[in-house]
């Protein structure tokens, strides 16, 4: 039975165990003390399956350059708002840069 590596990464530790039981390889030797992190690249290794990782570090769903714009406009409004003693105005500035500084690392991570 051919497996892909999406397939055995939904795969628990028992049934990973189980799989490496039957492969007479050397990667998989101790595939009893090894955990899913250690095992599931030794499985690939001896079924020669190859690892393909994915990546997204560009922010998907929003327009980075424009969130940013508006977290620099943030910045001159916050300096104006500390100039003039404002503190009702500056709170409301740092919760909608955090918000927005929020967004954008959200945006990253997905």
């Amino acid at each position: 039975m051919a497996h892909t590596y999406e397939e055995l990464h939904k795969k628990t530790v028992a049934e990973l165990r189980d799989i490496a039981k039957d492969i007479d390889h050397e990667a998989v030797q101790g595939y009893t003390q090894l955990n899913k992190e250690h095992l599931l690249p030794a499985i690939c290794k001896a079924l020669d399956i190859k690892i393909e990782k994915h990546h997204h570090h560009e922010a998907t769903g929003i327009d980075k350059k424009k969130v940013k714009d508006e977290l620099k406009e943030l910045r001159a409004a916050r300096q104006k708002a500390i100039e003039s003693g404002d503190h009702t105005e500056l709170k409301a500035i740092r919760r909608k840069y955090h918000r927005l500084n929020h967004r954008i690392r959200a945006a990253s991570v997905a």
